[in-house]
């Protein structure tokens, strides 16, 4: 018999910030599915790194592309902005 569970289709979202332009992160890419797996797939190949927090995924999936990141989501997204810059620290660094 086969596996009968059910499983939730992929969900991905890009952001990004440019403290010169913009007044906060916003959303550049989201999707679920086969698109969230190519938004993952592509992140990879172009060495961005890749942070897992379902909940925020949740969130930013139901954002419109372009669309700056509410206020209720600064402290999360604010945790994984500082985690791509600790990353990107140390490859610079050769640590990793």
């Amino acid at each position: 018999m086969g596996d009968s569970t059910k499983h939730d289709p992929a969900k991905a979202a890009a952001i990004t910030y440019d403290v010169g332009k913009d007044v906060a992160p916003r959303v550049t890419a989201s999707g679920k599915g086969m698109i969230a797996e190519r938004i993952i797939a592509l992140a990879r190949e172009h060495g961005v790194p890749l942070h897992e927090d379902p909940t925020l995924v949740e969130m930013l999936v139901k954002l419109d592309l372009g669309d700056s990141i509410p206020y209720e989501l600064y402290q999360a997204v604010a945790e994984v902005l500082a985690f791509i810059y600790r990353i990107e620290r140390r490859a610079k660094e050769g640590l990793l």
